[in-house]
């Protein structure tokens, strides 16, 4: 009798063995994307939250599909500082090696945040042979290296705004300003760091000289700098009618609050990271209205109605973290660049970095941004046609609080406005 009872124990734990799904039992590995960034910073903090996100998305549906089986996404991060004053590149370089020893990550996404960073790492992810879809850093030198050496340099790219690109939607706003108003006496504020540096010098050789502008002075920044009312002192000396400041550090903030307290006779339009967002106007006291700034990818803190897969990414960002995105640089093409690897790997069917990369090349996707394909450099091609290419959108801060996208035409809600105590000349 005993040993029937445990002839049927036996067999009853058989049973339960079989009837646990097989999926469940020998569960494959997730694939593990790396986040090496500078997370102490907005846009590196709110990229990693975006990308988060894209892959809760893709793992409530089953996740990514490799070769005919299913495997969830696993997202590393890691802070590797380098937008922080005083880490040296070399430290920077130290995490980006880190995440990828440690991790086994079938790709980076984000990656760093000083274009000083991404150009000297890019031998580290050629070493390692591990595709990096950038989203911060934007010093097109980047794409310079990858064409001069495409079989060395083919595992990066990048899916955000690039300088180049953001020297045209400035260049497209001075010409509105200057159709607009007859503005064309400039001064040109930057970061120096190489993103911005090269903007401000791509700025003046292909649009500001070209089209008849007087830049009136010019001045670089270290990171950290807090203090802007000697420039803006100059600004009134000199009769400046527009400034263009190039910054995306925090403490830029402070430039927007001693302009408007000193009252200067010159609209702000560039790019300033704080001003950015919507949480903005509360932060600056309500007194930012008149400011143009440009978002440098559309669905990063801003959202048009004309392109609705950026309404809906904005309302979902902000229902999964309870704030709404502020940074006008990164979270959209973050949480595109996880879709972008997810749909290359399933296309591939593989994990080998070739085969991604391979696919990669070949994206054509219509997201957040507009249109997203890469061109020969690996950078996702921005114009102003949200039908044929990726866009920014450049906006204007209203006295109400609220924004109207004013450039470029096919996707702007009104024209600029000069502020309170400003005239045109025209």
């Amino acid at each position: 009798m005993i040993k029937k009872i445990w002839l049927f124990v036996l067999l009853l734990a058989v049973v339960c063995v079989w009837a646990v799904p097989v999926q469940n039992v020998y569960a494959a590995d997730p694939i593990v994307i790396g986040v090496p960034t500078s997370t102490g910073f907005l846009e590196g903090k709110e990229c990693l939250k975006a990308v988060e996100m894209a892959a809760e998305e893709i793992n409530a549906k089953g996740g990514v599909n490799v070769g005919g089986e299913k495997r969830l996404l696993k997202i590393e991060s890691l802070d590797i500082r380098d937008a922080a004053p005083g880490v040296p590149v070399p430290e920077a370089l130290l995490g980006l090696e880190k995440i990828i020893l440690d991790n086994k990550p079938a790709a980076l996404v984000v990656g760093p945040f000083r274009s000083e960073a991404l150009m000297a790492g890019m031998d580290i992810i050629a070493k390692y042979k591990v595709p990096l879809l950038g989203t911060i850093a934007m010093s097109p030198a980047s794409e310079g290296k990858i064409k001069k050496d495409p079989e060395k340099y083919k595992y990066i790219f990048r899916t955000c705004l690039n300088a180049k690109y953001l020297v045209k939607y400035l260049a497209g706003t001075m010409a509105s300003i200057n159709k607009q108003f007859g503005f064309n006496k400039v001064y040109i504020m930057n970061q120096d760091v190489a993103w911005a540096r090269k903007t401000a010098e791509i700025m003046i050789k292909v649009y500001f000289d070209k089209a008849g502008w007087e830049v009136v002075g010019h001045e670089a920044y270290p990171t950290g700098t807090s203090d802007f009312s000697s420039a803006l002192m100059k600004i009134r000396a000199k009769g400046a009618q527009v400034i263009l400041p190039i910054f995306d550090m925090p403490q830029s903030g402070t430039l927007v609050k001693q302009w408007n307290a000193m009252k200067v006779p010159a609209l702000m339009a560039g790019f300033i990271s704080p001003l950015a967002g919507p949480g903005a106007w509360k932060i600056f006291n309500r007194k930012i209205g008149g400011a143009i700034n440009c978002n440098f990818e559309m669905g990063s803190a801003m959202s048009s109605a004309k392109i609705p897969q950026s309404k809906t990414f904005n309302k979902a960002y902000k229902k999964r973290w309870g704030a709404a995105i502020q940074a006008g640089h990164g979270p959209a093409p973050s949480y595109e660049s996880v879709y972008i690897l997810a749909e290359a790997i399933e296309r591939a069917g593989s994990l080998d970095a070739d085969a991604i990369v391979a696919e990669l090349e070949k994206t054509d996707r219509n997201g957040i941004m507009g249109r997203i394909k890469f061109d020969e450099g690996h950078q996702v091609i921005y114009h102003m046609d949200p039908k044929e290419s990726a866009v920014a959108a450049v906006l204007q801060w209203n006295n109400d609080g609220s924004r109207t996208i004013v450039f470029p035409p096919s996707i702007a809600d009104g024209k600029i406005k000069l502020p309170a105590g400003l005239k045109s000349v025209k």
